[in-house]
């Protein structure tokens, strides 16, 4: 028996597809605004310090390097727009 969403409700998949095309027509200085006003910069150099200390004694090339802080505050804005839209929790399968 899974949770019913009414046709109304936009599930947690649905939002993460509209927040990235809303991320692919931003220029850089919306999205940079966009960050200043919603993520804190100590979580901004979280996500990079974090980022270097998980690649480092990895084999991860440099291009996916430079992407994974910008991945992981993607992922932080994701779950920020969860909260404050209070979407239905799905199950987790990861």
């Amino acid at each position: 028996m899974g949770i019913e969403i009414p046709d109304d409700r936009i599930t947690r998949h649905q939002l993460a597809w509209e927040l990235v095309e809303i991320f692919e027509d931003l220029r850089i200085d919306q999205v940079n605004e966009l960050v200043a006003i919603n993520v804190p910069m100590d979580a901004v150099e979280f996500f990079s310090s974090y980022a270097d200390y998980f690649c480092n004694g990895e084999t991860i090339d440099a291009r996916t390097r430079k992407r994974l802080p910008k991945l992981m505050l993607l992922g932080y804005l994701l779950r920020l727009l969860e909260e404050r839209i209070d979407i239905e929790p799905e199950p987790f399968d990861a």
